[in-house]
C-alpha cells in the first residue's frame, strides 16, 4: 500500500474530515482533522481511524499507522506551536 491509499480509506471511512498521510513500505502517519473527535479520549479517536482501514493492519499491508487526530482549533493551535 501506499499512502494515497491510506487516505483514500480513511477518508472513505470519515468523510467530513481532512486526512493527509505520509510514509510508506507499510509504515505510515495519519493527521486526521475533524470536529468527529471532539469529546473524544486519545484511545476512542484511535479506534475511529483504526476501523476505516479494515483488514489491512491484521494482514500487514499497514504495518505501523501513527496516527495524530485533531479538531480544526486543535490543528490551528499545534501548526501554530510548530512555527515558532
Amino acid at each position: 500500500m501506499n499512502p494515497e491509499d491510506v487516505q483514500k480509506m480513511i477518508q472513505a471511512g470519515m468523510p467530513d474530515c481532512e486526512v493527509k498521510v505520509t510514509g510508506g513500505d507499510g509504515h505510515f502517519e495519519a493527521v486526521v482533522i475533524g470536529e468527529v473527535f471532539a469529546e473524544l479520549s486519545q484511545v476512542k479517536k484511535q479506534q475511529k481511524v483504526y476501523a476505516t482501514l479494515g483488514d489491512k493492519i491484521t494482514n500487514g499491508e499497514v504495518h505501523a499507522l501513527t496516527i495524530k487526530t485533531y479538531t480544526a482549533a486543535e490543528y490551528e493551535k499545534a501548526q501554530k506551536l510548530m512555527v515558532k
